[in-house]
């Protein structure tokens, strides 16, 4: 089965957060949620359901995939597993970050312009 092409769709708001908590190395579920937490100062809950049936979806789709990296000296857990962005992960990211730039950009343009 050929891997969607979704390098270039809108991204749901959790996905764009595992995205971004990714995008700066290999995290387990609780360290990404924990990512998500700090990256959004408190204002994004994303809880365990959201989280991990987000990450199916972004493995299925092929953002995201499992890192051979298994324990954290923090956690000392072998069970936890470990994601990764894949470079079309990392495509579909920059890409939503080039449309939240783009949106910034005009409405920047509309508020200067008092329209």
């Amino acid at each position: 089965m050929a891997k969607k092409n979704t390098a270039h769709a809108p991204l749901t708001p959790a996905v764009l957060h595992i995205l971004l908590a990714l995008s700066t190395g290999e995290r387990h579920g609780y360290g990404i949620m924990k990512q998500v937490q700090a990256d959004s100062e408190g204002t994004a809950k994303m809880g365990p359901g959201t989280l991990y049936g987000s990450i199916g979806r972004m493995m299925e789709a092929g953002l995201i995939r499992e890192s051979d990296k298994r324990v954290d000296p923090e956690m000392d857990d072998e069970r936890r597993i470990y994601y990764e962005l894949t470079d079309g992960g990392r495509a579909a990211l920059e890409a939503e970050l080039r449309r939240y730039r783009g949106v910034l950009a005009a409405a920047e343009g509309h508020l200067a312009h008092g329209h």
